[in-house]
């Protein structure tokens, strides 16, 4: 049964139109990713300021990649302050053995093991007006030295944002790319999380969402999300669920909302969509997500979904 799991997730992976990596994706439609400094409360949106991505590098790429980061420093534009800026966050690059297969069921938490496989490249930014809206390239990073994921199809490695300092907020973006300048895309390649922390948009007719995969073992799910903050709604969307509603949370809190999974819905993707408030306009609200199956396991968010976006069967409801 294992192997077969895998091969199916493989094929998924394969016909996949992996045209992008960056993280948040496009379509996801999200403004940026955000990282809270170490002296932060968690009322701002963070709940343990710190997050982790996983970059899936194919088997068949052979050439050097890079990790880019968009706008690494805390100050400036973009970013969120708390007074005057005083923050501090490191950006850290895991690979080799331990890298994904040890820490894939614990990232939901900053605990224990999440910082397994060796640590490949690292650096600190606090208020530096010169990477301010611009990139800053972790890498070359030869790609076997990523740990080899057979289901996944490729090597892994890992990147780990977390506050050291301060008490402003880090919105930033990432780039897989086979250039140190510039945004190319690996050829296959993808980036996903396994809780997200993310900045929603102004904007109050904006609508945002995430992927994360459903596998063949998994026959519910627990949607849950922090410190919502009153900012609409959220809806769930699959090959089965035609905009389903979920709970939301309140100001520095969890809450969690429990789904049956289908069979149709195995071994597929699930959209998680993030519909502003019309009424009252919610600025700089940050939230936190997470997916767990019924055993408790984080289940991946996949910034390009696996298999595409699920489209709603109606004839699966009408069984």
């Amino acid at each position: 049964m294992k192997k077969y799991i895998c091969i199916i997730l493989f094929l998924l992976l394969a016909a996949t139109p992996l045209l992008s990596q960056s993280a948040p994706a496009i379509d996801e439609n999200i403004p940026y990713l955000m990282t809270f400094g170490g002296n932060a409360s968690t009322s701002w949106g963070d709940d343990d300021l710190c997050q982790i991505f996983y970059c899936l590098i194919p088997s068949s790429q052979t050439d050097p990649v890079y990790i880019r980061v968009y706008d690494p420093d805390t100050g400036g534009a973009l970013d969120e302050p708390k007074g005057e800026y005083n923050t501090i966050t490191n950006f850290s690059i895991y690979a080799g053995k331990g890298c994904w297969l040890d820490t894939a069921a614990l990232v939901i938490s900053k605990t224990g093991n999440y910082r397994n496989g060796y640590l490949s490249s690292s650096k600190s930014f606090g208020f530096d007006p010169e990477y301010d809206k611009k990139w800053y390239s972790f890498g070359p990073f030869n790609p076997s030295e990523g740990e080899y994921v057979a289901k996944l199809g490729g090597r892994v490695f890992k990147i780990i944002a977390q506050g050291i300092s301060g008490d402003d907020g880090n919105l930033y973006k990432y780039f897989l790319s086979t250039s140190p300048v510039e945004n190319i895309a690996v050829e296959g390649g993808n980036l996903f999380t396994y809780k997200y922390h993310l900045r929603l948009s102004d904007d109050q007719q904006h609508v945002s969402q995430i992927y994360p995969f459903v596998d063949d073992r998994t026959i519910s799910i627990q949607v849950s999300n922090f410190d919502w903050d009153n900012d609409g709604i959220i809806r769930i969307f699959s090959v089965a669920k035609n905009g389903i509603p979920c709970d939301v949370s309140g100001d520095d809190n969890w809450i969690i909302r429990e789904f049956p999974i289908l069979d149709e819905e195995k071994n597929s993707t699930v959209e998680i969509q993030f519909i502003k408030n019309k009424s009252v306009q919610v600025k700089n609200n940050n939230v936190v997500i997470t997916v767990r199956n019924q055993y408790g396991i984080s289940l991946p968010f996949y910034v390009v979904p696996i298999g595409g976006r699920p489209v709603y069967s109606p004839k699966i409801r009408m069984k």
